[in-house]
């Protein structure tokens, strides 16, 4: 039996594209959409989470040494996955894809005439180096029969630089699950665990890597330790990549004695941690640091404002797009340190500051729903699909 929509995913790990695409696919099906998700993964392991929705998973092939053979091998692990599932007799009117390998693996069935159309979620354009690579993500964008951005920024830029037109639906987000607050003995748990009992915690969601800013956010904190009588303590959640950002985490990891820091005690690294874990340590923290270089939305963004968590981000035009500067959260330029720094100085040491910002982020969060996203999705879903499919 066919999903009237496939939403197609090239990992089961809690990255942004991965989460967006669960938290659509659950608010799809409460509209009373048919919807099935199809991602590359384990069937035996699944999601990071339970998913209220259909879903299936095409085995990801054996690993390969390079970033190119990884991509290329998962692009037709997936294509033979959905071309499986549709001699199996399940053919999507739509297949929305999420990244570059679903969009490659999608477009190939409707070229065979195994598949509708194909409706592309474009969340941030990967600076690819190899020709393959980049001819791989211009082919990803300019092949799909209808794009969505989740800002008007990545709207902007895929026009000037794609010539591409783009529909813009922004993210939503679970207020009401982030704003509940664990009990007071949980969150003191929380902040021994990293050994911030009686020390600043300062959060950052994403792991280490090039476009999250880690460098910059190091160094940051190391200009903080000067000035605080017992300094902030920086828990790192997450750290999962499709790409091998292994040389980097390794060389900011490696600066972090020339800075003062000591890993383990300054810097906590928690990995990839139990999805129902995560809005606890939005209320454990004092900051939440998100100083990206490069950001399609800043999901993670809006899951520390609705905990009502003082934020504080890099002032990307993307962000500007959805948060008032100096009222919603506090903003440094994209790679000044000194910048960053100052703005964590604020958000732990001055009450008002941070009584204000508390008081913002819940507003903001409940301006973006999951339900408005899926409502906007279904109205593009019936305009794309045309009559052929009337579940739509």
């Amino acid at each position: 039996m066919s999903a009237a929509v496939a939403l197609v995913t090239y990992s089961t790990k809690p990255r942004g594209g991965v989460v967006h695409t669960l938290a659509l696919a659950e608010e799809l099906v409460r509209h009373g959409l048919d919807v099935e998700v199809v991602a590359l993964g384990d069937p035996a392991t699944g999601f990071f989470r339970s998913v209220a929705a259909p879903c299936h998973f095409v085995p990801a092939p054996v690993p390969a040494d390079t970033l190119e053979a990884r991509v290329m091998a998962s692009v037709d692990a997936l294509a033979a996955g959905l071309r499986a599932r549709a001699a199996a007799g399940a053919r999507a009117p739509v297949l929305h894809v999420q990244d570059c390998i679903s969009a490659r693996a999608a477009v190939r069935l409707r070229d065979e005439g195994l598949a509708g159309r194909v409706v592309r979620t474009v969340h941030h354009v990967d600076d690819f180096t190899t020709p393959a690579l980049i001819e791989c993500q211009l082919r990803s964008i300019l092949d799909p029969d209808h794009l969505v951005v989740v800002s008007r920024f990545w709207q902007d830029r895929l026009a000037a630089e794609y010539g591409v037109r783009a529909e813009v639906i922004p993210n939503g987000v679970d207020a009401a699950r982030f704003a509940r607050r664990p009990p007071d003995a949980d969150i003191a748990e929380r902040r021994a665990r990293v050994g911030a009992t009686d020390r600043p915690l300062v959060l950052a969601v994403g792991g280490i890597e090039p476009r999250k800013g880690s460098d910059h956010l190091v160094r940051a904190l190391s200009l903080l330790t000067r000035r605080f009588e017992r300094p902030p303590v920086l828990a790192v959640v997450g750290g999962h990549s499709f790409q091998d950002h292994r040389a980097y985490r390794e060389e900011v990891l490696a600066s972090l004695p020339d800075l003062r820091l000591e890993l383990g005690r300054d810097v906590v690294l928690l990995g990839t941690l139990p999805d129902d874990e995560l809005p606890g340590w939005y209320h454990a923290a004092d900051a939440f640091a998100f100083p990206s270089v490069n950001e399609g939305f800043g999901l993670v963004v809006l899951e520390a404002l609705a905990a009502g968590l003082p934020t504080v981000v890099s002032d990307l035009p993307v962000f500007a797009e959805y948060l008032r500067f100096g009222q919603d959260v506090l903003a440094a330029a994209p790679g000044d340190d000194a910048g960053l720094a100052e703005r964590l100085w604020e958000l732990l040491t001055d009450r008002e500051v941070r009584a204000a910002l508390a008081a913002a982020g819940p507003a903001v969060a409940a301006r973006h729903t999951w339900a408005a996203t899926a409502g906007a999705h279904l109205d593009l879903y019936r305009r794309v699909a045309g009559p052929e499919t009337a579940a739509v």
